[in-house]
């Protein structure tokens, strides 16, 4: 486990961005309750370090975060996408000792069994111009 921050400088409802020793981005949610979650900062549809500036909700009394680029629910408990079954977060232990939290080195739910990269943007062709 790696030390992170302060439990205390974690804002209730927000996220926040962690680098772990291996370059490794996790992003780490303080609910109201004071449960705390660590998923992957990896958005697997647009393939940007932005999970931790997600939007916190809840679906079903489950607890969630929704991608802020492309908005996208995952689990905060699972990682799995519940808007798209072929996607999911990493999720990463995540504990309080002492006042400090602290985060799995490595991930105990791996979404790279689910996918392997990012899915690609497909951007239409500009249609020709025609002659008037």
């Amino acid at each position: 486990m790696e030390s992170i921050c302060e439990f205390d400088r974690l804002i209730p409802g927000r996220g926040a961005a962690a680098l772990l020793g291996d370059g490794a981005q996790v992003a780490v949610f303080r609910l109201g309750d004071g449960s705390l979650f660590a998923v992957s900062n990896l958005d697997p549809f647009s393939g940007a370090n932005v999970m931790s500036r997600g939007i916190v909700g809840d679906r079903g009394g489950e607890p969630t975060v929704a991608s802020p680029l492309l908005k996208q629910v995952f689990s905060l408990k699972t990682g799995r996408c519940l808007d798209d079954e072929s996607a999911s977060l990493d999720v990463f232990a995540v504990e309080v000792v002492d006042g400090e939290v602290r985060v799995g080195a490595t991930a105990d739910v791996k979404a790279s069994a689910l996918w392997s990269a990012p899915p690609p943007h497909h951007v239409s062709p500009r249609p020709e111009p025609r002659p008037c």
